[in-house]
């Protein structure tokens, strides 16, 4: 299994189902270190979504009641099973990153904190879950990460941008779903 990016690196790989399970090992190696529930451990991603090429990155989502009053003893837990709080200034998100080793220079997990079914929560595994189960939706999205790569752009914001208005599609359709209700 192919496994980790540099920093700012943007590789895409073939999919490969070992990705469900490196991500049932890191959900056990923070259930062991912290005392979060199980479901609120969740997998998302490129590499949780079912045959498509992907970034080899497990992308890892935590519910906490409230992101704004995390406790050190949770963030001591979080290095203990490897994982470190990266600088990443996000609102209503705490990224931290497992690397190969002690010299961080590959990333192989990111986890991102969000606050338990609030917005980022609710929008990201709407996300996994519709492009898993609707094939054209996949596939347009695999298009667009693969064209990224024939594109003179280059690095993760850049990545990230080029996606943003897919990615936002999506979204918008849990919140008219939401409103259908």
């Amino acid at each position: 299994m192919i496994l980790g990016l540099k920093k700012n690196e943007v590789k895409i790989v073939p999919y490969d189902s070992e990705w469900k399970n490196e991500f049932m090992r890191a959900c056990s190696e923070i259930k062991e270190h912290t005392n979060i529930q199980l479901d609120r451990i969740q997998h998302i991603g490129s590499t949780s979504i079912d045959g498509i090429q992907a970034k080899p990155i497990i992308d890892i989502l935590m519910g906490f009641e409230d992101i704004d009053h995390i406790s050190d003893s949770f963030l001591k837990a979080m290095k203990k099973a490897d994982f470190y709080r990266l600088r990443v200034e996000r609102p209503a998100e705490i990224v931290f990153a497992k690397f190969t080793d002690d010299t961080f220079e590959i990333k192989t997990h990111f986890v991102h904190l969000v606050n338990y079914q609030g917005e980022k929560w609710c929008d990201l595994l709407f996300f996994r879950d519709y492009l898993n189960a609707n094939e054209e939706a996949k596939r347009q999205y695999e298009k667009l990460k693969l064209k990224f790569l024939n594109s003179n752009l280059q690095g993760v914001e850049e990545y990230t941008s080029y996606k943003e208005q897919f990615v936002q599609s999506v979204f918008d359709k849990r919140i008219a779903l939401a409103g259908d209700e």
